[in-house]
């Protein structure tokens, strides 16, 4: 199992050729998860061989344009490219009557459903669960709402030590299941063979927070604690402190500070401000209080495993 994430975009404010707004796609458990859709995300996708056709859940987390600006374009080609799945968008209150006015006056039309899945509360929510995964709100502090994103696999079976079962003649392929699920085995003369002598333990699930646009924030850190890998705003370096906190934005030392509350095992820092041209800078400052710091890099896959 492995959990794959691919920076589509990390810079803030305007598009430049070589520095792109925010957008990521999360690979986990067979699902492509688009996060964020800045300008220009269908262009990356193309760029980075993302499947178009893969793409079944969209979130955005808030409504400022290098996060969003990007969606009534994607979803446009993905009606001419004759889409007919449909597509699940989850985003703040008002982002369906934003995407209903662009295709209402420029007459599109789209061939497939759009699902919209507006989000408006304060407190951390569960908005998406399959078999396999379940997606939470992590409500921000923002200029405007803002939700960053955890994506959490689901414990697996157990698997079975085909070896060790075969020692044991009246164990039979309907017994299979609840050996898998941790149960032990219990013999016709009632004594019992202990799971672990039947069985290997299930990879521990992995796990994925996105925290997009936002001041220093440490009621996040319960939400976020353990977790595999932690993408966290960094949008200036100390030098611009109190301009992030007028903007509603951290700096690369707040970052880390967060990861270290959490204890999260990898941080991975982006939303650089265009003002920087040296992004080690933000890396050496995040690691001052967290030293497994990485910077996000478009085009760069991250995988966790």
């Amino acid at each position: 199992m492995s959990l794959k994430l691919t920076i589509l975009g990390c810079h803030s404010a305007t598009p430049r050729v070589n520095a792109h707004p925010t957008s990521q796609i999360l690979q986990i458990r067979n699902h492509h998860f688009l996060i964020d859709c800045g300008e220009g995300t269908q262009v990356q996708m193309r760029k980075y061989k993302i499947s178009f056709a893969k793409v079944k859940h969209i979130f955005i987390s808030h409504l400022h344009g290098d996060h969003y600006y990007g969606l009534i374009g994607l979803i446009s080609t993905f009606g001419l490219l004759n889409r007919e799945k449909e597509l699940h968008i989850y985003g703040p209150k008002g982002l369906q009557e934003i995407i209903k006015l662009q295709m209402k006056f420029s007459q599109s039309r789209i061939g497939y459903p759009i699902i919209f899945h507006e989000l408006n509360s304060a407190n951390s929510e569960l908005i998406y669960e399959d078999k396999k995964v379940t997606v939470h709100t992590i409500p921000l502090n923002h200029r405007i709402y803002t939700n960053g994103f955890l994506f959490k696999e689901k414990p697996t079976l157990r698997k079975l030590d085909i070896e060790a079962v075969g020692k044991y003649p009246e164990i039979e392929t309907c017994d299979y299941y609840n050996i898998k699920k941790g149960k032990d085995f219990v013999k016709k003369d009632g004594s019992i063979i202990k799971n672990e002598l039947l069985s290997f333990s299930p990879h521990t699930p992995l796990s994925y927070a996105y925290c997009s646009d936002t001041a220093y924030h440490e009621s996040i850190v319960n939400l976020i604690r353990n977790v595999n890998l932690l993408y966290h705003e960094s949008t200036f370096l100390t030098d611009k402190e109190q301009l992030a906190t007028k903007t509603g934005h951290s700096t690369a030392l707040q970052a880390g500070k967060i990861a270290a509350l959490a204890e999260v095992k990898i941080l991975l820092l982006g939303h650089y401000s265009n003002r920087y041209r040296i992004l080690p800078k933000f890396q050496k400052e995040a690691q001052k209080v967290f030293k497994h710091t990485l910077l996000a890099v478009e085009g760069t896959t991250f995988e966790v495993e």
